[in-house]
């Protein structure tokens, strides 16, 4: 593709500078994200925005902003609660160490001496005073954020069920085991208040996000309010844990959402296109970095950068004449190509046959070992291959 406007490139350069330390956090994964995971906010970065009813496309809605529950008032919310979060995953470890930053009388509850144990104590968490086995977390918070995977609380819900009990409140980042509980088993008491706040993005974002200062987009649901208040307390748990702004939706549409979005264009759709051009290319002889850097490497180093920043219209505005009429002519033929699979894809999710595989596929006992056999064929496909070598070329890769 020809290059962009000076305009354009400098929005690019901008908006992957915004980006650089979340995506070095995800590339990283590891020892040094918890470790800046330690770290205090900068309180001079925190946004000042608050409550409104903003016009997305014609349809009114209502976002709150982390402005409508400082500290202080997160701290009169939730002055009495302990927060017992089970599981200490990408977003137990977020989730808790940004609602003790924020003040909050947290505890962490994972499985005694494994991997998450240890990382824990790694981050601060202290066995016996804010460490438990998840039994223990769970009778000791009155409110249980439930943050184990969807086949982990599947598993887990026996012995957390009995400590869920009158007055307490149930706590999702995501709504699949409530909502497919004939599959999970997961159907919370009738007298606990039981909402969700999801947050749009992985754990290490809403770590990182939080630590800027800034917050990650979440969207906030209720399953249950027995005690009137569950509303407000969700949307304060929603900031508690490092959203900068929340919309408001179902239990239910949160779940179809997610996995529609997981499994399309954020994840699954785009390794599809990426691998179906590559393969084109490459057979009709272009060479594998040609074929990875018109492929891969200019969508996520130019392009999306331009989308994020400005939208579909301003980066098609900003490209050469030729690129902007073959995309213009051509994204009418993806679209009739695709819409049929997206449709599939959404029916798979609501009739319950997405979230029944996951959980059978997710609960298998040789999980671990296929999945990663998964993930070494795309590892070790030619094309990502080739995106080794290209990354490692980029100017802040260079020695």
């Amino acid at each position: 593709m020809q290059r962009f406007s000076s305009i354009a490139r400098t929005a690019a350069a901008r908006a992957a500078a915004r980006t650089n330390a979340t995506r070095s956090i995800s590339a990283i994964a590891g020892a040094s994200v918890r470790t800046a995971a330690r770290q205090a906010p900068v309180a001079s970065k925190i946004q000042t925005r608050g409550v409104k009813t903003l016009d997305f496309a014609g349809v009114s809605e209502t976002v709150w902003e982390r402005t409508d529950f400082p500290k202080d008032k997160l701290q009169k919310i939730f002055g009495k609660d302990t927060m017992a979060v089970i599981g200490y995953g990408t977003q137990g470890m977020a989730q808790s160490l940004n609602m003790r930053d924020n003040g909050l009388n947290v505890i962490v509850g994972v499985r005694k001496d494994g991997a998450s144990w240890k990382q824990a104590i790694a981050d601060g968490w202290v066995p016996g005073k804010t460490l438990f086995t998840m039994e223990e977390a769970a009778d000791k918070g009155t409110v249980i954020s439930f943050l184990l995977s969807d086949a982990g609380q599947k598993e887990a819900w026996p012995q957390i069920q009995p400590y869920v009990t009158k007055g307490k409140s149930l706590f999702f980042s995501h709504g699949f085991g409530v909502v497919f509980h004939s599959q999970t088993g997961i159907i919370p008491p009738k007298d606990v208040d039981v909402f969700l706040a999801a947050p749009k993005g992985s754990g290490y974002t809403v770590r990182s996000l939080f630590l800027e200062g800034r917050g990650i987009n979440s969207s906030v649901a209720i399953w249950q309010d027995v005690s009137g208040q569950a509303r407000e307390r969700a949307f304060a748990m929603g900031v508690a844990i490092g959203s900068g702004y929340l919309y408001e939706t179902t239990f239910e549409k949160e779940v179809y959402s997610d996995l529609t979005g997981e499994r399309g264009v954020l994840m699954g759709a785009i390794q599809g296109f990426f691998q179906a051009q590559y393969e084109v290319l490459r057979a009709a002889g272009h060479s594998p970095s040609e074929a990875f850097n018109e492929t891969v490497e200019e969508a996520t180093q130019s392009l999306y950068p331009l989308i994020g920043a400005k939208g579909m219209d301003w980066m098609y505005a900003n490209c050469s004449t030729t690129a902007r009429r073959g995309a213009l002519d051509w994204a009418p033929e993806f679209y009739k190509a695709s819409k049929p699979v997206f449709q599939r894809l959404y029916e798979s999710v609501a009739n319950g046959s997405e979230s029944q595989r996951s959980i059978d596929e997710n609960g298998r006992p040789d999980y671990r070992e296929r999945f990663e056999a998964e993930l070494k064929e795309i590892r070790e496909s030619e094309m990502w291959r080739a995106g080794v070598t290209v990354r490692s070329l980029r100017p802040e890769n260079q020695k």
